[in-house]
C-alpha cells in the first residue's frame, strides 16, 4: 500500500515513521507533509520521499493510497478532504472537537480512528479474559488512573525536530479549531474550559473513553467532575459515572516531574479483578503488564500477561487489513462520535457544578450513539503470548 504522512511532529517522528520502514512488507512510504515546508523537505529528504507543506497539494497531487493525519487540532476538514479524494485514511485522535463537524463523515467512511491502546496485545487479552468471566454484565467497576509527566522527560532519548510553521501557515487552521470548540460548548465558555476540553480530554483523557467502549461500552452519564489546582494548566482531573452495568472513575493528572508515565486500568468484576499497567506510549515494544486475580477452591490464582508486540505496529497492521480485506478497525466514525459525547458530557458536568456558562453541543448532549457491544477478540486478531 503506497502512503502517506501529514504531520510530522512526535508521533510521526518517534512512531509512525520507524515502524512504517519496519513494516515495508505491507507500506511504501509515498509522501510526507508539514506545514512547516522546510521541516518536511529535511525529513523528505532524508525518507528518499516527495515532501509537501501544503496539505491541499498533497492530496490533490496524489500517487498514494491511503494517508494517515497526525497533526494537531481537530483533524475533520483534512480527513473529510482525504475522503472525498478517495484515500483510506487513519486518523490519530482525536478526530474532532465537535459534532457537527462529524455530519458529513459518512459512518461506513473508508476511515480509522487511531486508539493504539485498543490494539496492545494486553488490552486485546483483557476483553477476551472479561468476556470469558462474563461479559459488561458482570462488571462491578471499571477504575483508571493516569500519572502523566511532561511529554519533553518522555522524549528525552528521541532527539524530536520540532516543525515551527509561520503564523501565517497555522492561522486557518487555529480559526478552524477555534470555531469547532465554540460549536462544541458555546461562546461564553472560559479559555480554561476549552484547553481542558480540547488538550486533555480529548488529547489524553480520550485513550480511556476508548478503552471503557472496548471493555464496558461507553458511560451512560457522568455524576461528578473536579479540577484542581485552580492555578495550575494542566491541572487534576477526576470525573464517574455509570456504565450500562456497573461505574467507572477517571483519575488523571499531570505530574510534569513525575519519574516515569503511569496509567493503570482496572476492572473489578463478579469473580476476580482485572488489572493493566501501561508504560510511555512512547517507548515501543514495551510490554503492557496484564495481571488477572481469580479464585479457584480455596486458591487465589493470579496470572500475569505481557506480550512485546508493539501496539503501534498492530494498529498499522489493521489498517491495512481494514483496507485490502474490508476488516473493520475497532474505532470510526461513530466510535469517535461517542468519545466526543462524554467528553461534552463531563465538561458540561465541571461547567454546572463550577458556576461556569456552558452552551454549544454541551449543553444538549445527545445520547451516545449505539457502537454494538464491546468486541469480543476473534481468533484471527487474537496475539499469541510470547
Amino acid at each position: 500500500m503506497k502512503i502517506a504522512v501529514m504531520g510530522l511532529g512526535i508521533a510521526a517522528q518517534v512512531m509512525y515513521l520507524p515502524l512504517l520502514a519496519r513494516r515495508r512488507d505491507l507500506f511504501v512510504l509515498s509522501a510526507v507533509c508539514d506545514l512547516d515546508d522546510a521541516h518536511a523537505a529535511r525529513i523528505g529528504g532524508e525518507l528518499g520521499v516527495t515532501a509537501y507543506g501544503d496539505p491541499t497539494a498533497l492530496l490533490d497531487r496524489g500517487g498514494f493510497d491511503a494517508l494517515i493525519v497526525l497533526t494537531n487540532g481537530t483533524h475533520a476538514p483534512l480527513v473529510r478532504a482525504a475522503l472525498d479524494r478517495g484515500y483510506w485514511v487513519l486518523c490519530e485522535k482525536p478526530l474532532a472537537y465537535s459534532r457537527a463537524e462529524l455530519d458529513a463523515i459518512p459512518a461506513d467512511a473508508r476511515l480509522m480512528v487511531g486508539y493504539m491502546k485498543q490494539y496492545d496485545p494486553a488490552s486485546q487479552r483483557m476483553a477476551e479474559v472479561l468476556h470469558e468471566a462474563g461479559g459488561p454484565e458482570s462488571v462491578r467497576h471499571l477504575d483508571v488512573t493516569v500519572l502523566h509527566p511532561s511529554s519533553e522527560s518522555q522524549l528525552l532519548f528521541a532527539k524530536v525536530r520540532a516543525s515551527h510553521p509561520s503564523p501565517e501557515a497555522l492561522a486557518p487552521y487555529a480559526e478552524v479549531d477555534e470555531k469547532a470548540v465554540t460549536t462544541a460548548l458555546g461562546p461564553r465558555a472560559p479559555q480554561r474550559l476549552r484547553r481542558l476540553y480540547s488538550q486533555v480530554v480529548l488529547g489524553s483523557l480520550c485513550h480511556d473513553m476508548a478503552l471503557m467502549r472496548m471493555f464496558t461500552g461507553p458511560p451512560t452519564g457522568v455524576d461528578h467532575v473536579a479540577v484542581w489546582p485552580d492555578d495550575v494548566f494542566p491541572p487534576s482531573v477526576e470525573a464517574n459515572g455509570d456504565l450500562a452495568v456497573g461505574r467507572y472513575s477517571l483519575r488523571w493528572h499531570y505530574l510534569p516531574g513525575y519519574p516515569s508515565y503511569q496509567e493503570r486500568v482496572i476492572i473489578h468484576h463478579e469473580h476476580g479483578s482485572l488489572e493493566l499497567d501501561f508504560a510511555s506510549p512512547y517507548l515501543m515494544n514495551t510490554p503492557t503488564t496484564l495481571t488477572s486475580v481469580t479464585r479457584i477452591g480455596t486458591t487465589e490464582r493470579r496470572i500475569v500477561f505481557r506480550d512485546i508486540a508493539e501496539a503501534f505496529e498492530r494498529q498499522l497492521v489493521a489498517f491495512h487489513r481494514f483496507a485490502t480485506q474490508d476488516e473493520p478497525p475497532l474505532t470510526g466514525r461513530d466510535g469517535a462520535l461517542s468519545d466526543i459525547v462524554t467528553a461534552q458530557r463531563i465538561v458540561r458536568r465541571l461547567a454546572e457544578s463550577a458556576g461556569l456558562p456552558i452552551g454549544g453541543e454541551a449543553a444538549t448532549p445527545e445520547a451516545s450513539p449505539d457502537v454494538g457491544a464491546p468486541p469480543a477478540a476473534s481468533p484471527e486478531t487474537s496475539p499469541t503470548t510470547t
